[in-house]
């Protein structure tokens, strides 16, 4: 009765009430509905978690090492350390590598988290050295899933006496096996790979003049590429190798040039000022270089074709030059010079400041984007060759060829 006197005072009949409660109802369901989809759709959605994450001095994998002979352990060593392992006790370990034997390499890697053996593996064929290297190549690929470096080349400049004279070598990574590929008696630099081949451009003073030299290191044949009056250097080979860029003064000024492999089709790329350094972008499309805007010195990029210069944020890293970019196109690697010389990172996209890294110059990239390669100074004018894990800051020194050692420039 109580309800009923409550209906008639709003004038509403108990079918009209019935309605209201049918939409308050459908209402209320439709609420809850979208509400529902959108808690799915926002736990659905990524966390984003602002801040800037640690991407360099990141902290090295431990490992343990055992078993092996000093020679196949000290490769070992070096390769892994400069690819982001450190070596610690077994009890502290992540991953176990155990060596069996002492003739040819032979080895386990063991994840003690996982409590599962990666990989057992034996090499013949070559020497320790070599068969250690490939042992390290292949903890790589199955701890990082990368491929690993081991087994590459690196070229780089000699000086004998530290100044004046040189020539140019071809070495493993690590600097050992180190042999001379000219015998020029002259002054030489900026040796650069053509990708996928064993063959070389440098340039060489062997006729009295900077001209650029392309060497084949199959057959030892070589010839000349450009001769212009002046300046010839600095050749940087397309990642498909159909194309050079090289640094030209035959218009008055240094600028970038592009030819054909054979020095053919030479085309004016740059009319900047003092402009060096070039190296190309993965995909080919751009070539980055160094350059001076209003006398300072910056970075820059142009179109492989030509076109509209854009220039890099490199501030807070002073007068950069011979910038490198990895192989999988995310950074760009430079020298930069404030009093003395450090090696520093970008973005090949921007976003983020530059790094620096280590002390030194003329920084090259490995063919797996992980590790530098770079030379710097020890006494006076002598140079050494150093290699870098880029992540974890880890380095050690190169085996040295006689004389001052610089311009690496890695295989690829």
């Amino acid at each position: 009765m109580k309800t009923h006197l409550n209906l008639r005072t709003t004038g509403k009949s108990n079918r009209g009430i019935f309605c209201d409660f049918r939409i308050v109802k459908l209402i209320a369901a439709i609420f809850l509905v979208v509400g529902t989809l959108n808690f799915s759709r926002a736990q659905d959605q990524p966390i984003t978690i602002q801040g800037n994450a640690p991407i360099f001095g990141q902290k090295p994998i431990p490992v343990a090492l055992d078993g092996f002979s000093p020679e196949a352990a000290a490769v070992l060593r070096f390769d892994l350390y400069v690819q982001g392992f450190s070596f610690v006790a077994p009890a502290a370990a992540q991953y176990l590598i155990h060596g069996t034997g002492a003739g040819n390499v032979s080895g386990t890697v063991t994840d003690q988290l996982a409590r599962k053996m990666l990989l057992s593996r034996s090499y013949n064929g070559s020497d320790v050295r070599r068969q250690a290297h490939a042992f390290a190549d292949d903890i790589v690929q199955a701890v990082q899933n990368m491929k690993g470096i081991g087994q590459t080349k690196i070229a780089f400049k000699v000086q004998p006496a530290g100044i004046g004279p040189g020539e140019i070598y071809v070495a493993d990574f690590d600097g050992h096996n180190a042999q001379p590929v000219t015998s020029d008696g002259a002054i030489v630099a900026k040796p650069a790979w053509v990708p996928g081949k064993l063959a070389l451009y440098y340039t060489s003073y062997a006729r009295g003049n900077p001209d650029i030299f392309y060497h084949s290191l199959t057959t030892g044949q070589r010839h000349m590429i450009a001769d212009y009056s002046g300046l010839n250097t600095s050749a940087a080979v397309s990642p498909d190798g159909s194309q050079v860029a090289m640094v030209l003064s035959k218009s008055g000024s240094d600028n970038i040039w592009v030819c054909n492999a054979d020095g053919t089709g030479l085309r004016r790329v740059t009319t900047g000022v003092e402009d060096s350094s070039p190296t190309w972008s993965p995909d080919g499309r751009w070539i980055c270089f160094a350059t001076k805007k209003a006398e300072r010195r910056r970075l820059a990029k142009v179109p492989a074709g030509g076109g509209e210069v854009e220039y890099l944020n490199t501030t807070g890293a002073p007068n950069p030059t011979e910038p490198d970019w990895s192989p999988d196109g995310k950074w760009i690697a430079f020298t930069s010079q404030a009093g003395e010389f450090d090696i520093c990172v970008i973005p090949a996209d921007g976003g983020m400041s530059p790094t620096v890294l280590v002390s030194g110059q003329n920084p090259s990239w490995s063919p797996n984007s992980r590790t530098l390669i770079y030379n710097h100074r020890v006494a006076g004018y002598r140079q050494v060759l150093s290699v870098l894990d880029v992540f974890t800051k880890q380095y050690k020194d190169c085996a040295r060829a006689p004389g001052s050692n610089s311009q690496p420039a890695w295989a690829r």
